[in-house]
């Protein structure tokens, strides 16, 4: 190609429109026009010039729908220019002839995916791939058809309207979409109808706006309705696509409906003893409507039972709780008689015409006699008593009774679990609160009891009161240091410095609040170390006498006292640690308590006490000494009485041939055993006899003698300085008169050598019968008990 040679490009461009529409496409380029003062004719250099090109979508043929053609007037159709056409979707959607500058478009176009395409197109020399004109754009727009139906792409639609609502009343709107071009004919021009729901629903054909075309609608004949929309485009002509949706629509609830009560009498009854708040009964105004609409308020608007009764809502707000008001007795009233009123709450002005909404009803109300149990005079008591009442104080007396008209008497008595410590009793006929034990506000200061009231004749009719007890306090306790009250000073601390602050607690609490004095000890009230200032608030500062000190431990004992009568003081002690401490007087070393010394006592005189100690332990212990090894002689007077013992040991016998486990004559008589006896030797008996030691005194008969004879020689063994310290099982020779046996004693049997004489058992009844067969008197004629 010469430089400066003419380009003519043409482009051939074959649509296919519509029956109704056509369209022409000119030259691209055309001969150039001679310039004004040009001095010859000359073709002037054009670039590409393009105008946008359409070509229907959704083409259905088989071969490749024909775009256009590129041509250039230095194409001499040799085939040395090669056509490029470059851009979106160029080579996969557009393809080009780069010999002959066909464009053929291999894919299907759909407007609703892409609605234009922006391609370049350039002419290039085959071989040396130069360009031969600069890259020129153009647009290749894809045009619509009607291939889209409408879509509600928000239904299905569910809407509420309120019933009785007017004609021509909004419910809801819905819209369709279409996906054609709306810019090109009526593809995209939808319209609504209603395909079902009339005659109760229409539609607006333009905005799709649903309302109500029947007056009057009633929820509670009717409640739910389905409505069909229909969209069509092309303006809802003949041939138009369309899309259909769900309308969901719900009548809600308004108070048009006045309530009624199901009955015109209720008949109720209730116990007397029921207590205040108690439901008697339940009342139903019923009303059709729902919800808000529907709730309820009752009521009591006359009868003789208005002040004995309460009505309210259940938390539904549906129905009428009757309660009890008041408290009940059947002895007085056994009847009662409520009109009551039911109405709505809520009442909508604009059926107001429909009412009233209320409605009334009576209510009969029998009370029913029970048996009551003891009723206090009040229901709780609070009561105050003084720390230091004795034992027996009497409180209160409370009172109680049986409502009944039999009246039966009332015992009393404290709920045990209410006072565990049994601080308090009642007393079982009168009611009075007792005292039980001593009193102790600083332990126990309130007392919370429960007093019981039952019938006497049946303790299951039972009523409580409490009664809360406060203890008043009184000054009983002293005022007190802490238990290990301890201070470190420095070892040159000087005169006059400060050791310690000290403050005293004190158990009570009077009115005015504590008030304490402070002093030391009497016996140190001159030391020469330490002095306390009392301050008069309560507290009291431990100061130093002198200075010069070392490494020692000091103890003062400090007086208390206060000053609420009657006055209490206690002694406390100080430990004060004499230590070594730095130049800041930080605590370095304290030294071991090896001794300590009362701040007023000297070592001297601390020895001598050590040594008077000392020799009492000595003569205490040679007095214990001398006194265990004190023996009494056996006493071998006949006439003594001889006392029975009971030794135990910790083996078994062996039986009536075993001599070697005790001397059967130690049982008889333990004064005449002999010094010597055989005795076991791998056992000591841990009980010794005491009848040496006591004296026996001889009791003359009576009527009840024997018990002051066993008192008074119980009395001898206790106060007898010389029994052994061990418990022993005594017998005395004495045994009380009256008994038609006599003595069956064996004591001072011994002592005759006579046989005896049993033949006497026969005439002492049947329940010696077995003593005298034992020892064969047994008359002949009588048969063995056995």
């Amino acid at each position: 190609m010469a430089t400066g040679s003419p380009l003519v490009l043409y482009v051939q461009l074959l649509l296919v429109f519509d029956l109704l529409t056509s369209s022409t496409l000119g030259l691209l380029a055309g001969p150039g026009q001679k310039e004004p003062g040009a001095p010859g004719l000359r073709r002037a250099k054009r670039g590409w010039v393009w105008n946008q090109f359409f070509v229907l979508e959704e083409y259905t043929g088989l071969d490749p729908l024909y775009i256009g053609k590129l041509h250039s007037d230095m194409d001499k159709g040799d085939g040395s220019i090669r056509y490029i056409l470059t851009g979106e979707g160029a080579g996969s959607t557009f393809t080009i002839d780069d010999s002959t500058g066909d464009i053929h478009a291999i894919q299907r176009l759909d407007r609703e995916v892409k609605a234009q395409y922006v391609l370049r197109a350039q002419a290039r020399n085959r071989l040396t791939d130069r360009p031969l004109e600069p890259e020129s754009q153009f647009i290749v727009k894809i045009q619509d058809i009607n291939d889209n139906e409408p879509r509600f792409l928000d239904g299905p639609y569910r809407a509420s309207v309120p019933e009785m609502s007017k004609i021509g009343t909004s419910v809801v709107q819905v819209t369709a979409s279409d996906a054609d071009d709306p810019t090109y004919g009526n593809s995209a021009r939808v319209v609504y109808s209603v395909l079902q729901g009339q005659p109760y629903f229409s539609v607006d054909p333009k905005n799709g706006v649903v309302r109500v075309s029947l007056a009057d609608m009633d929820r509670e004949t009717r409640e739910n309705y389905t409505v069909v929309i229909q969209a069509k485009d092309m303006g809802g002509q003949q041939g138009g696509l369309a899309g259909t949706t769900t309308v969901h629509i719900a009548l809600s609830d308004v108070n048009d409906n006045p309530p009624v009560f199901g009955q015109r009498l209720y008949q109720m009854s209730v116990p007397e003893s029921a207590s205040p708040g108690a439901v008697v009964g339940q009342i139903w105004a019923k009303d059709r409507d729902v919800g808000v609409n529907s709730h309820m308020t009752y009521s009591v608007i006359d009868g003789d039972g208005r002040d004995t009764f309460d009505i309210g809502t259940d938390p539904t707000h549906t129905f009428g709780v009757i309660t009890v008001r008041k408290p009940l007795d059947f002895e007085k009233k056994q009847s009662f008689t409520l009109k009551i009123e039911g109405a709505n709450i809520f009442v909508d002005p604009a059926f107001r015409q429909r009412g009233p909404f209320k409605d009334v009803t009576i209510v009969h109300v029998s009370v029913e006699d029970v048996d009551e149990p003891p009723a206090f005079d009040a229901a709780s008591y609070a009561l105050e008593l003084r720390e230091d009442a004795e034992v027996g104080t009497r409180l209160r007396t409370l009172s109680a009774r049986d409502p009944d008209a039999a009246n039966r008497s009332v015992s009393f008595s404290v709920l045990s679990s209410s006072d565990p410590g049994r601080f308090f009793y009642v007393d079982v006929v009168s009611g009075s609160l007792i005292t039980a034990r001593p009193l102790d506000r600083e332990t126990v200061g309130w007392h919370n009891i429960t007093v019981l009231a039952a019938e006497t004749d049946n303790p299951s009719q039972v009523s409580s009161a409490s009664v809360a007890v406060k203890v008043l306090d009184v000054n009983d306790n002293p005022p007190t240091l802490p238990d290990f009250l301890e201070a470190f000073m420095c070892e040159n601390t000087k005169a006059g410095q400060r050791v310690q602050t000290v403050a005293a607690e004190d158990l009570d609490q009077p009115q005015e609040g504590p008030r304490f004095l402070y002093s030391l000890a009497p016996e140190v009230v001159n030391n020469p170390n330490f002095t306390l200032r009392d301050n008069r608030d309560n507290t009291a500062w431990v100061l130093t006498r002198r200075g010069g000190w070392s490494q020692q431990v000091f103890y003062l004992p400090i007086v208390i006292s206060d000053v609420q009568p009657p006055a209490h003081t206690s002694t406390s002690t100080l430990t004060v640690r004499v230590c070594s401490c730095d130049h800041h007087g930080n605590v370095m070393t304290c030294s071991p308590e090896a001794y300590s010394l009362p701040a007023s006592l000297s070592r001297g005189a601390l020895i001598a006490i050590l040594a008077c100690v000392l020799v009492l332990l000595v003569m205490i212990l040679l007095m214990l000494s001398l006194r265990t090894h004190r023996k009494k002689p056996y006493l071998c007077d006949q006439e003594e009485n001889v006392h029975e013992n009971i030794v135990r040991y910790d083996d078994e016998g062996g039986g009536e041939e075993d001599t070697e486990a005790f001397d059967i004559a130690a049982m008889w008589n333990p004064r005449e055993v002999h010094p010597r006896a055989k005795l076991r030797k791998d056992m000591m008996p841990e009980i010794e006899s005491l009848s040496r030691y006591v004296p026996q005194a001889r009791v003359s008969g009576g009527d009840g003698n024997v018990q002051g004879y066993v008192l008074a020689k119980l009395l001898e063994a206790d106060l007898d300085p010389s029994a052994p310290p061990y418990d022993s099982l005594q017998t005395y020779a004495y045994e009380g008169d009256g008994s038609v046996a006599e003595s069956l004693s064996s004591l001072q049997s011994g002592l005759s050598d006579g046989d005896h004489e049993y033949d006497h058992l026969n005439d002492w009844g049947p329940r010696f019968r077995k003593l005298a067969e034992m020892y064969g008197v047994l008359e002949a004629d009588h048969p063995p008990a056995w």
